[in-house]
């Protein structure tokens, strides 16, 4: 670093995105990204906006929060937009925490909160998920702090069920509590917290279009809460960056929520290739957490995960390998294509039998 960064900086951990190698054979399972194209009507919606880029978008992203409002079954007012759910969160915890007012988590979830936490000097709790890695809602009803759960959690990839976590939030009043719900669509039905942004006044959703919607690349994400929440969100967003997406992704999102045909069918591929690959790993000695998300977290005592994870990265297939506290000796494998699958499997055999 250089001698201007500011000290209060200093210890800064950054977020450590999966690897992005660039190799024509490369089977990318590390990041969680959808495997498919987005919806086919997705090109020319962004080709249509060129002629107008010479003007700000809208910066109240009216059109898309409508599309957005009709696909979660709420009101407009209860939508905001953001470039992806990692600056939705960071507008939710500049607007509901502060240097006296904590974060609570679980100890093993998305690494992104403690960042967060980091820059903006935000006070963190840290609640240890259980020895099988679920989490003990109980722990978080009356903390009387602000709360973020990712559900499904990542990396676990496990999913808590919609009433315990509504106990966490009817138990907290006077403090909001995030759901992160990057992963829920893979998770099935009635897995979703949304309906109960309708009952809860302290309850914020956030989304992305990333992981279901095939947009990674564009930065799209979306929050559902309480029109007042909604409202702080906005102030903070107004005050540093009010027109945060702009007019192609706006144009991108809109395509892709309203092809809830192409989003079903999309869906639906990856979930059956997802229990179909977990079966595959149980058949070869691995341990495989029941998944509600569009990964796997899986681990071996055939041969160490950080070894399995170089050997694959050298025959042209990224996983993700974390070296960390708990999970030091797990993988977390995204679901490709089946075809992306099938060569995961072929190198792992090989790497196997050697």
């Amino acid at each position: 670093m250089s001698r201007f960064f500011t000290s209060t900086l200093a210890s800064l951990e950054p977020y450590t995105p999966g690897e992005q190698l660039k190799r024509p054979d490369l089977v990318k399972l590390n990041a969680n990204e959808n495997p498919y194209p987005p919806a086919p009507g997705v090109a020319a919606a962004v080709a249509g906006t060129v002629e107008g880029l010479r003007l700000y978008s809208d910066l109240t992203a009216n059109s898309l929060c409508s599309a957005i409002a009709r696909h979660c079954g709420v009101s407009e007012e209860n939508i905001l937009c953001g470039n992806g759910s990692d600056e939705n969160l960071l507008l939710a915890l500049r607007a509901f925490c502060d240097e006296n007012h904590p974060l609570a988590f679980a100890d093993i979830t998305y690494s992104f909160y403690p960042v967060l936490c980091d820059l903006l000097h935000i006070p963190m709790h840290i609640l240890p998920l259980e020895d099988d890695f679920t989490i003990d809602l109980s722990k978080y009803c009356g903390l009387d702090e602000t709360i973020v759960i990712a559900n499904p959690n990542a990396p676990t990839s496990l999913l808590a069920p919609r009433d315990a976590i509504e106990e966490v939030v009817r138990s907290n009043p006077g403090h909001v509590v995030i759901v992160d719900e990057a992963y829920i669509a893979f998770a099935g039905p009635d897995a979703s917290c949304v309906p109960l942004t309708k009952k809860y006044d302290n309850l914020l959703v956030v989304r992305t279009f990333s992981k279901s919607h095939n947009l990674a690349g564009a930065r799209l994400g979306y929050c559902v809460g309480h029109p007042d929440l909604i409202a702080d969100m906005n102030r903070v967003k107004f005050s540093y960056s009010p027109y945060n997406v702009n007019s192609m992704t706006q144009a991108a999102g809109l395509a892709s929520i309203n092809d809830e045909e192409y989003f079903r069918t999309v869906t639906a591929k990856i979930c059956k290739t997802r229990d179909e690959s977990a079966e595959k790993l149980r058949a070869r000695g691995f341990r495989v957490l029941d998944s509600a998300a569009n990964f796997l977290f899986v681990t071996s005592d055939k041969l160490a995960c950080g070894e399995i994870f170089r050997r694959l990265r050298e025959r042209g297939v990224l996983i993700r390998y974390f070296n960390a506290p708990r999970i030091d000796n797990y993988l977390r494998i995204t679901i490709g294509t089946p075809e992306q699958m099938d060569r995961f499997f072929a190198e792992l055999d090989a790497i196997l039998q050697q």
